[in-house]
């Protein structure tokens, strides 16, 4: 069984600083925003609303603060030049990259949390069984994402995790953490702690996402 990893790697020196919070990043200057703000306008608004405050069952909040507290700008371009093959998303390559990441600074204004995703990245890979992470996954995860993961195009309410066009760019901590500590405002729910849905350990996690990662093979 083939294991989908993350193409955007972790290098030494991102791991070197996995304990430092950087608020903000890098700041973009208010021309690049205003420029961001006006090509999200013509290629993104349509289906990622005003402000970028998505539309559940149709398309996600890109202005989330979990969200973009925890996606790398990396993660940002790559989803607007490659979209999700198999969803509503399509590819934006033609924008070319200085516009890509105008669109991410335009999102990245929107940040009240400290940017985590140098963290994120440096946790470790998942470890775990497959066959216990399928019965998660069909007991409480499968009710928004799809029994498939194919999130709107199965009729549910979350998107689609289980695309190679997600897992082919997410490392197993953007997932981990997403699971467990959910998304405010959304369906999405956090899944440990005794506020979860479902207070799943941490090897529970890691059985999920080793499920996912099966996915787009099955």
């Amino acid at each position: 069984m083939a294991i989908i990893r993350p193409r955007y790697g972790r290098a030494i020196g991102a791991v070197l600083l996995t304990s430092v919070l950087s608020w903000p990043a890098i700041a973009a200057d208010d021309a690049t925003i205003a420029e961001g703000k006006q090509l999200f306008a013509q290629t993104c608004q349509v289906c990622h609303q005003a402000d970028a405050i998505g539309k559940p069952g149709f398309a996600p909040s890109l202005t989330n603060k979990e969200f973009l507290s925890i996606s790398s700008d990396e993660f940002i371009e790559a989803t607007i030049r490659d979209g999700r093959a198999g969803t509503g998303m399509p590819p934006f390559g033609f924008l070319g990259p200085e516009k890509a990441q105008a669109i991410t600074a335009y999102l990245r204004s929107f940040a009240v949390l400290p940017d985590r995703s140098t963290e994120i990245e440096g946790q470790p890979d998942a470890h775990g069984d497959p066959r216990l992470g399928k019965q998660w996954f069909d007991n409480i995860c499968s009710t928004c994402h799809g029994v498939k993961g194919d999130g709107y195009a199965a009729g549910g309410t979350g998107t689609a995790i289980g695309k190679l066009g997600f897992l082919g760019k997410v490392s197993d901590g953007y997932i981990r953490t997403t699971i467990k500590e959910g998304r405010s405002n959304t369906r999405m729910l956090g899944f440990q702690g005794a506020d979860g849905l479902a207070n799943l350990t941490n090897e529970e996690i890691d059985d999920i996402i080793i499920y996912l990662r099966s996915l787009p093979e099955s």
